[in-house]
């Protein structure tokens, strides 16, 4: 009677918490003379406030023979302006007790401070001051190009599944500039010059390419008033911004490679296939997906490949959605029986067995809770409201959709997730990577 109790309040529990409703943020949006969109969201609930800033430009813009540029000017964005000496937002911010800082992805770059709500005034105007005002110097563009060509060396050379991971995008895409990755290689940044920098800081960062988003505690008619008086003032630069118009063509055909580095303690594999746009009905059931074939140690490929096979220490899926098409990627990391053949082998026939019978009511159940449990606990503070505004206007384009992502999650049925893993996961549309150790050189008496 006990374990029928239990049962019946675990899915009790499971039941509730896919089928809560979720208050939607209300969100207040209006764009400046200048094109600056300002888009916020009032919460009292502490006395804090968490400043975004968005700019719609990542490493898929990133200048031709200049991979990597995207992300060495977000570190030059730390640096010295007309009115702020080098790193002023670390003292703006850490010193009353607030963080920040900047990341640059695929599709966009963003920079944020979270800090009590008296001090929001002037990180406003330090946002607005860095956005024009940046000292864009040779002496700050080699310091900061140093410092990412140490961030290659240190996160691709020296770790031992660096290269792979940069392998990925540069051979699954065939023409989209996503292949070039996002941090780089050390010939491009060499090559790049404080003049390259001068215009990619005209091109991209202006008001009318840029989002700022402000969540917390603050009062709606001092907010309207200070930025009108900070960014306000700022004026729209001529000229139109670039952008990416390449489509990565659909995959017609398997494409396979066997890569070998100097440093790779284990076989790894790596197969893909390319993923609907953000705004398909396709990402959820794609989203759940990724839940119950990877999602901890519970999951399918944990279970099969790394607790019964023991072939894998590592197991992998992931569906990357990016603006203009991202990947669903399937990784395997060999534990020392496993083989790159045997991951691939082993990996594909988890896809298969989604394939060919729907996931059960249960495994779906599961994975909505830890989704879904996720999705609330960011809304629990400012900056993590923040990051998911940030996020819906970076591959949605409108701020709004976060109000709908719970729901959308919920709609998800198993025939939803055997429907898609058919219709993008196939046998002539995929790219798989092998991963081994370079051999070593024989040293010849003519040697």
């Amino acid at each position: 009677m006990l374990k029928i109790l239990c049962c019946s309040l675990l899915l009790l529990s499971v039941t509730a918490v896919a089928q809560i409703k979720v208050p939607p943020l209300a969100i207040k949006e209006r764009t400046l003379s200048n094109g600056l969109r300002v888009v916020t969201h009032r919460d009292t609930s502490s006395p804090t406030v968490s400043i975004h800033v968005w700019y719609n430009v990542g490493g898929k813009n990133d200048p031709p023979g200049r991979s990597g540029f995207a992300h060495m000017f977000e570190h030059m964005m730390f640096k010295s302006t007309k009115n702020m000496p080098n790193e002023k937002l670390d003292r703006l911010t850490e010193d009353v007790g607030g963080f920040n800082n900047a990341s640059t992805w695929p599709d966009y770059t963003n920079y944020y401070e979270v800090v009590p709500s008296n001090h929001l005034e002037v990180l406003l105007w330090a946002e607005a001051d860095r956005m024009v005002n940046l000292n864009v110097d040779e002496t700050n563009f080699n310091s900061e190009r140093d410092v990412v060509k140490e961030e290659f060396r240190q996160g691709v050379l020296a770790n031992p599944y660096g290269r792979f991971f940069e392998l990925i995008d540069s051979l699954s895409y065939q023409r989209h500039p996503y292949r070039r990755g996002v941090i780089g290689n050390l010939e491009e940044l060499d090559a790049a010059t404080p003049a390259d920098a001068q215009k990619f800081y005209r091109e991209f960062y202006r008001p009318d390419n840029a989002v700022l988003i402000v969540v917390g505690d603050f009062d709606e008619a001092q907010l309207t008033a200070w930025v009108d008086k900070y960014f306000g003032k700022i004026s729209k630069p001529a000229g139109n911004i670039p952008r990416v118009n390449v489509t990565e063509p659909d995959w017609t055909a398997e494409r396979r490679y066997a890569e070998f580095a100097p440093i790779v303690p284990f076989p790894a594999v790596a197969i893909t296939y390319l993923a609907p746009g953000p705004k398909s009905p396709d990402v959820p059931a794609l989203i759940l997906a990724q839940n119950i074939l990877s999602g901890g140690a519970s999951s399918r490929m944990y279970i099969e490949l790394v607790r019964n096979q023991k072939i894998a220490q590592d197991a992998s899926f992931r569906a990357d959605i990016r603006v203009d098409r991202g990947l669903i990627t399937l990784v395997g990391i060999a534990s020392d029986t496993g083989t790159s053949e045997s991951l691939e082998k082993g990996l594909l026939a988890e896809i298969k067995k989604m394939q060919d019978a729907p996931v059960t009511a249960q495994e779906l159940e599961k994975a909505k809770n830890q989704v879904i449990s996720s999705a609330i606990q960011q809304r629990e503070n400012n900056d993590g409201r923040a990051i998911i505004i940030e996020r819906a206007i970076a591959y949605l384009g409108d701020p709004k959709a976060v109000n709908d992502e719970v729901e959308k999650l919920q709609a998800v049925t198993p025939a939803d997730i055997q429907r898609v893993m058919r219709q993008y996961m196939k046998d002539n549309n995929r790219v798989v990577i092998y991963y081994n150790q370079a051999k070593a050189e024989v040293k010849t008496n003519e040697n």
